[in-house]
């Protein structure tokens, strides 16, 4: 998963919807752990963008 920092709104969805509890929301940025098997769960729900799948490229 690749993480656009500018396009990111800081809302949390995309936390809230990782089964695997991978990504943390801080005051300025998602952090994607290790593990991450880009199934697309938080690209879908972002309402801007800021999570694109690496299979997209």
């Amino acid at each position: 998963m690749r993480y656009v920092v500018e396009s990111c709104g800081y809302c949390g969805a995309c936390v809230a919807v990782c089964s695997n509890k991978l990504l943390e929301l801080t005051e300025n940025e998602i952090i994607i752990r290790e593990g991450c098997k880009n199934c697309g769960r938080c690209e879908k729900v972002c309402p801007l963008g800021a999570l694109i799948s690496e299979d997209a490229q």
